[in-house]
């Protein structure tokens, strides 16, 4: 069985800006239950489809395969719920662990976040300077969440 383990923050300040080069993401979902999300994502020139399980704390079941680039696109233009996530990733390596930076575009504008996967739940790990707050278990920042309620309507709610 295929697991990610993984802990997800919001970012406190730009310093992350300097550290990498982003790549463009284009993903949107097919299937949106608790139980299961079912994605579809465009990584420049490449297709993915991923089924993840429900989270457990920050443990969940996931398959990624790749799948043909027109094939992607024409699900994410045809099936896929709308909005679609637009989003620059950045990858950031600090003391043995990558970290994952989010910087999100359209009715997501102004969210970013940053993931770590780790090799189990429990790992310590030091966070960069640049970490805030963690949202983990806050499934507003669920990016299968983000489609129904995106982040420009509630982010200045309590």
């Amino acid at each position: 069985m295929a697991l990610e383990i993984e802990r997800k923050y919001l970012v406190r300040d730009d310093a992350w800006r300097t550290l990498a080069q982003g790549t463009q993401y284009r993903q949107g979902y097919l299937s949106t239950t608790p139980e299961r999300t079912v994605r579809v994502r465009l990584i420049a020139d490449k297709g993915y489809l991923t089924i993840k399980g429900i989270s457990k704390g920050a443990v969940r079941m996931e398959y990624e395969y790749q799948i043909p680039v027109d094939e992607a696109q024409t699900m994410l233009d045809e099936l896929c719920e709308k909005p679609l996530i637009e989003k620059k990733r950045c990858k950031i390596d600090h003391k043995g662990l990558t970290w994952e930076v989010d910087e999100f575009f359209g009715e997501n504008q102004g969210l970013i976040l940053a993931e770590v996967e780790l090799q189990n739940e429990n790992q310590q790990f030091e966070k960069p300077e640049w970490i805030g707050i963690e949202v983990t278990q806050d499934a507003r920042y669920f990016n299968a969440n983000l489609i129904r309620h995106p982040y420009q309507v509630w982010r200045n709610k309590p």
